[in-house]
């Protein structure tokens, strides 16, 4: 007979944003975090591109990065010993038929306090690449900076194991029910049970609701694929930015010595461990050779990862109306590295029913935004 273990607090999902809410609960809450694969942060969190920029994203996750900041540049005592942001720099361009979406994304009231323009020639100077003829405008958000995704990520996972919490791995959920006032979720890891179950497994978390009997919100998950490449050496290739098409058509960063590139893609895939496609690769080095002077001849690695957005594209964290006990913390999309201090703590205040923190309120959080029943008339 499997045993069966009582918490206050099941998490489903132990990626960044799952042990952010489960470590931010407190030492006061039980909590148990369940994974489906043999180590956290396998899927999405382990794939990130690796970036912390607060001019990336729709209005609210842009919200959630402010709110993220502060934490990331100067996390509480004894949460790592490794600083969290390097500087980087996000370099927005456009071609001449895209000026009007560069334009329209620049006049946005918290654009205007983030990012600058550039004449031709400071966004030549800042990204040497860049064709001439490519680039019609350009727009600079100076205060982007490069994540330790892995420090942030086992941070939350201490944090957990310091509030008492414990991590399970290889604890698929095979069912969940409910059963009077509890959750009660089997795995090959025994069972468990808690009043409260909060599903934060990313992909798979439509697939979770649906296990267990609760409305979907409809997250669908999307394929995105990067590479590694040569480029020829150059002085202060450490220190060029991130470089993005306004449409986000393609993306570039440095990363150790050769250049992280991607298409930028988001293509409707199953919940899977998620694999690169040659297409996709193909795509990304002709966009990204029709925008600058590289031959790319050779990727030195690959890989895909799934972000999964709901129709707004912006997260999903409340409790379900029509199941109680039940807390979507889903839809991150390609945020939630770089929103999950903010986005962790404003599940945490609404799984115990505490206030909003005060922080979250200045930058024009609110649970209305983020509830799925927001969703129901979409």
């Amino acid at each position: 007979m499997i045993d069966l273990q009582k918490f206050d607090v099941i998490v489903i999902g132990a990626g960044i944003v799952g042990a952010g809410v489960a470590a931010e609960l407190g030492a006061g809450v039980r909590a148990a975090v369940l994974e489906q694969e043999a180590q956290p942060g396998y899927h999405t969190t382990g794939r990130s591109a690796a970036v912390f920029a607060e001019s990336y994203g729709g209005e609210t996750v842009r919200a959630l990065s402010r709110a993220s900041r502060s934490f990331l540049t100067s996390p509480t005592a004894g949460f790592t010993n490794t600083t969290l942001l390097t500087p980087r720099g996000f370099l927005f361009v456009a071609r001449e038929d895209q000026l009007s979406g560069l334009e329209t994304f620049a006049d946005q009231a918290d654009m205007r306090l983030t990012a600058k323009r550039l004449t031709l020639p400071q966004a030549f100077e800042r990204m040497p690449l860049l064709r001439p003829e490519y680039v019609a405008g350009a727009l600079l958000d100076e205060g982007a900076s490069d994540i330790e995704v892995h420090a942030l990520h086992q941070g939350y996972l201490s944090m957990l194991k310091r509030n008492g919490g414990k991590l399970f791995c290889n604890a698929r959920a095979n069912t969940i029910q409910k059963i009077g006032n509890v959750w009660r979720v089997s795995t090959e890891a025994g069972e468990f049970e808690a009043p409260i179950l909060v599903n934060a497994a990313g992909a798979w978390a439509e697939q979770v609701g649906n296990m267990a009997g609760v409305k979907g919100i409809g997250l669908q998950p999307m394929r995105r694929t990067a590479a590694l490449v040569d480029v020829p050496a150059s002085a202060g290739m450490e220190h060029w930015p991130l470089t993005i098409d306004i449409d986000e058509e393609f993306y570039f960063k440095p990363d150790a010595g050769r250049l992280l590139i991607s298409p930028a893609d988001e293509t409707l895939s199953e919940p899977c461990d998620a694999v690169p496609d040659d297409m996709d690769l193909a795509i990304a080095v002709d966009r990204i050779e029709r925008a600058t002077t590289l031959d790319i001849r050779r990727m030195h690695s690959s890989w895909a990862g799934l972000r999964s957005f709901v129709s707004d594209r912006t997260p999903v964290a409340g409790f379900a109306s029509d199941a109680p006990g039940f807390f979507w913390l889903a839809g991150q999309g390609g945020y939630g590295v770089q929103t999950a201090p903010a986005l962790s703590r404003f599940a945490a205040s609404q799984v115990l029913g505490q206030a909003l923190p005060a922080d979250l309120i200045d930058v024009g959080l609110s649970p209305e935004k983020l509830s799925p029943a927001r969703l129901q008339n979409t």
